[in-house]
């Protein structure tokens, strides 16, 4: 294929870029106990409600029909009903998932004039936020986004990584967060801290397991005693 061939096929690069959206910033918020509400009760809304309740958030759903799914989770509320402005009252993050667009876009526009942040669902210009594709072990979370152009690129690149991110890795997270505290009092430096984690870890990985309690204090003394 020649040269003249390939621009017929492909769309210039200079092209691409002129078009393109900006990319989102990856923003990681605690959901903890935050008050959530999902407006829809169908496929779209059990999946997004699932996502919420891994992270802790606290989930209320509204919607005229509500799969039986959701109104067996015991982790949320459920109102089967027409939506209301008022069931936005007090909530911080809210996610249209009805299968009406000019409902999700006048929930949208309801909660940015009440600073409420808002996902409509495949309706990427009524979000102020979008729901990336992500592993999750533990507090470890690694989050793909392509700023809602296509989440089949995400997805692609979150089952690639879903080797790394694994049960152990959040496993040994834990023990280095909970040595924190520890290792911040005996070694005075920042970089020295740094060589112990990196030590721990690496242990962990080659060993394919939780270093011992011995071993952990051998690698914090060594970097005591330099």
């Amino acid at each position: 294929m020649g040269m003249n061939e390939l621009e017929k096929v492909f769309i210039p690069y200079s092209m691409i870029e002129e078009g393109m959206n900006m990319a989102y910033f990856p923003f990681f918020i605690e959901l903890k106990d935050m008050p959530c509400l999902v407006v829809g009760g169908g496929e779209v809304a059990i999946r997004k409600v699932k996502e919420l309740v891994e992270f802790e958030a606290k989930v209320t759903v509204v919607a005229k029909e509500i799969a039986k799914e959701l109104v067996e989770m015991e982790e949320i509320r459920c109102f089967e009903k027409e939506f209301q402005v008022t069931d936005l009252e007090g909530m911080r993050v809210v996610v249209a998932a009805t299968n009406d667009a000019e409902c999700n876009q006048r929930i949208s526009e309801a909660c940015r004039q009440r600073h409420i942040l808002v996902n409509a669902v495949d309706q990427k210009e009524d979000c102020e936020f979008i729901f990336p594709a992500y592993c999750k072990k533990g507090n470890v979370v690694a989050a793909f986004s392509t700023g809602g152009q296509s989440p089949v690129v995400a997805q692609y690149v979150k089952e690639k990584n879903e080797t790394i991110v694994t049960e152990e890795l959040g496993q040994i997270t834990e023990v280095l967060g909970n040595l924190r505290d520890e290792v911040k009092l005996r070694i005075p430096t920042v970089e020295k801290r740094k060589q112990v984690y990196r030590e721990i870890l690496q242990l962990a990985l080659e060993q394919d397991a939780i270093p011992t309690e011995n071993e952990i204090q051998q690698m914090i003394e060594k970097q005591e005693e330099q």
